[in-house]
C-alpha cells in the first residue's frame, strides 16, 4: 500500500478465525480512522467499542442506503427494496419489525427448543448412516441445520434449499459486484413473492402466512414489503447461524483446554456461546451509516453527510472493553458482546440464534465422539463474503 493511500475496505482476515490486523493498530492510533471503499467514498472507521455502541444507538445516523453519500460497498448503489429493514429508518423500519417480533420473542424461541433439538439429532443420525466416521459439515449439518429451522419458522419448503441457499450466497458474496447480488436478491423476492401468494390462499400456522393473512390482508404492509421482510428472515436467518456454527467448531477443537473445561462442566454453555460471539464476529463488512447532522464520536467530529463504518470484529476485540481480547476465554463475562449489533437496527433473531449454537454444538459434541477436524480449516476459508466462514469443514471422529 503506497504510504499516504488509505486502509481499504473490506479487509482480508489473514488467518480463520482473527480479525485483519490492521484493525487493532487502527484501534490504537486513534478513534476514528478514514478509509477507502471506491473513489471518492472515504468514510469514517470506528473500532472501539464505546464509540461503535455511540454510533450505532445515535438516530442522527441513518441506515438509508439510497441517501447520497452513504458508505456503500459499490460505486453504484443499488435500488432498496421494500422491507429490507436493514436499510430502513423510523417510522417505515419501527413499522415493519414490528410485525415480526411476535414471532422471535425469548419465549417463542424457548417453545422452539425441543424441535431444534430434534432437528439436530435427525441430521446426525444421517449423517452417521451415510459416514460413520469422516464428513464434510457444511454438507450435512452446519448450514443445514438453520437452514431447516429458518424454512419450518417461515414455512418455506425445505425442498428448495439448494435454490434458497445459492442465491442467498450469491447477494452475500460482495466481491462478485453489484449485478450479481442484486440478481440473488431478486431472485429470492420473486420466489417468496409467489408464496406470499399461495399462502394467501392457503395459509398455515407459518410467519408467511401471517404476513399475509394478518399485515397484507388487513393493508398494514404491502405484499412486496411482506416479501421483502420474508427474503431478509431467510438470508440472515441461516447465512450468519451456519458461519458461527461451523467457526464455533473449529474455535473449540483449535483450544482443547477450553473444550475439556466445557465437557467436565455443561453449565459453561451459555457463556462458551457468547464467547464465541464475540470472539468470532462473522459480519465481516461492518455495519454502515450515515451522518445527518453533525456528530461528535470519541472527540472527532462526523459532518452531516459523511458515511461511518462500525467493525463489530475490531470492537469485539477492544481492549477496553474486554481484558485480553485475542484470547478466547469460556468463562469470561462476554455478554455484552456487539455481535447482534446495538440499537433500534439490533438483530431480530439473536435468541433464535442462541438457541440454536446451544443445541447444536453441544450435540455434536456428544455424538461424535472424538471429534477432531480432519484438514487445515484455514484452507476453507471464505473470500470475498459479507459474512466470514468456510466453504468445507471435514471432520474426523471416533466410530462406534
Amino acid at each position: 500500500m503506497p504510504e499516504n493511500a488509505l486502509p481499504a475496505l473490506p479487509m482480508q482476515r489473514t488467518t480463520l478465525l482473527d480479525p485483519p490486523a490492521d484493525f487493532a493498530r487502527l484501534r490504537e492510533q486513534g478513534p476514528m480512522s478514514r478509509i477507502a471503499l471506491w473513489a471518492g467514498n472515504t468514510p469514517w472507521l470506528v473500532t472501539r467499542y464505546e464509540d461503535a455502541r455511540s454510533v450505532l444507538a445515535d438516530p442522527r445516523f441513518s441506515s438509508e442506503n439510497v441517501r447520497e453519500g452513504f458508505p456503500g460497498l459499490q460505486p453504484t448503489p443499488p435500488p432498496r427494496s421494500p422491507g429490507q429493514l436493514f436499510a430502513m429508518d423510523p417510522p417505515d423500519h419501527t413499522r415493519l419489525r414490528r410485525m415480526l417480533i411476535p414471532d422471535f420473542t425469548f419465549r417463542r424461541v424457548e417453545e422452539l427448543r425441543s424441535a431444534i433439538g430434534h432437528l439436530a439429532d435427525d441430521l446426525i443420525d444421517d449423517l452417521l448412516a451415510k459416514q460413520p466416521s469422516t464428513a464434510d459439515l457444511v454438507e450435512h449439518f452446519t448450514p443445514p441445520l438453520p437452514l431447516l429451522v429458518i424454512c419450518e419458522l417461515l414455512g418455506v419448503p425445505y425442498a428448495d434449499r439448494e435454490f434458497i441457499h445459492r442465491q442467498a450466497a450469491a447477494f452475500a458474496t460482495v466481491s462478485a459486484g453489484p449485478e450479481a447480488m442484486r440478481a440473488g436478491w431478486a431472485a429470492l423476492f420473486g420466489y417468496l413473492s409467489e408464496l406470499l401468494a399461495a399462502k394467501s390462499a392457503d395459509p398455515g400456522d407459518d410467519l408467511v402466512s401471517r404476513l399475509a393473512t394478518e399485515r397484507v390482508a388487513t393493508g398494514e404492509a404491502t405484499a412486496p414489503e411482506a416479501a421483502g421482510l420474508a427474503v431478509q428472515l431467510l438470508i440472515a436467518g441461516h447465512e450468519t447461524t451456519a458461519s458461527m456454527l461451523s467457526l464455533g467448531v473449529v474455535t473449540l477443537l483449535s483450544h482443547p483446554g477450553q473444550l475439556a473445561a466445557l465437557r467436565a462442566d455443561p453449565a459453561l454453555l451459555p457463556g462458551t456461546v457468547e464467547e464465541l460471539l464475540r470472539y468470532l464476529s462473522v459480519v465481516h463488512i461492518g455495519l454502515r451509516r450515515i451522518a445527518t447532522q453533525d456528530v461528535e464520536i470519541g472527540g472527532v467530529t462526523v459532518r452531516a453527510g459523511e458515511g461511518v463504518v462500525v467493525s463489530l470484529q475490531a470492537a469485539n476485540r477492544d481492549p477496553r472493553a474486554f481484558a485480553d481480547p485475542d484470547a478466547f476465554d469460556i468463562t469470561r463475562d462476554a455478554h455484552h458482546h456487539l455481535a447482534f449489533g446495538h440499537g433500534l437496527h439490533h438483530c431480530l433473531g439473536q435468541s433464535l440464534a442462541r438457541a440454536e449454537l446451544q443445541i447444536a454444538l453441544p450435540a455434536l459434541l456428544r455424538r461424535l465422539p472424538d471429534l477432531t477436524l480432519a484438514a487445515p480449516a484455514e484452507d476453507f476459508a471464505l473470500q470475498g463474503r459479507a459474512i466470514h466462514g468456510v466453504s468445507r469443514l471435514p471432520v474426523s471422529w471416533r466410530s462406534s
